[in-house]
């Protein structure tokens, strides 16, 4: 029996072409989870940086891109929350995406390997995610997403 914790995964389903989800994942990142990203997701060996206001943010390498999987693996993270003691919990996990078509509808699995329940971050990370998969299905069907957006100062 595997003793490995359980990660986090969902499935997604759209009435959308799966080469849109695809550029979605690898060109239109700033659309969807961040508009604060820098660097490039489209091919394997690039980097890119997600942040969410001056301290939060996370580094990512594209290790894997075809048509069916994305692999991003987070090189360095850091989740700037009061109520957490480890702000790096994301470093060295990988977030996968596998993308399958049937009959004109796509589905899109989404696993985040390594964040798991017992991490200290899990229940906000996990709300963090349903909040922007909500953007990326989103901007999928509608062209326009809800990233994470700094707010204007008056």
């Amino acid at each position: 029996m595997n003793n490995t914790p359980k990660s986090f995964q969902t499935t997604l389903i759209f009435h959308s072409p799966k080469r849109k989800i695809f550029e979605s994942l690898t060109q239109h990142i700033n659309l969807w989870w961040s508009e604060q990203f820098e660097g490039n997701a489209q091919y394997p060996g690039q980097k890119f940086t997600v942040r969410f206001g001056s301290n939060i943010y996370k580094n990512i390498e594209v290790i894997e891109r075809t048509e069916q999987k994305i692999v991003w693996h987070v090189i360095d993270a850091y989740l700037d929350f009061p109520d957490l003691s480890d702000k790096q919990e994301w470093i060295d996990t990988y977030i996968v995406w596998k993308i399958a078509e049937v009959e004109g509808i796509a589905l899109v699995e989404l696993t985040h390997e390594g964040l798991h329940r017992e991490m200290e971050c899990y229940g906000l990370c996990v709300s963090g995610w349903h909040s922007f998969l909500y953007s990326f299905e989103k901007f999928i069907t509608t062209g326009i997403g809800a990233p994470f957006q700094l707010e204007e100062v008056p």
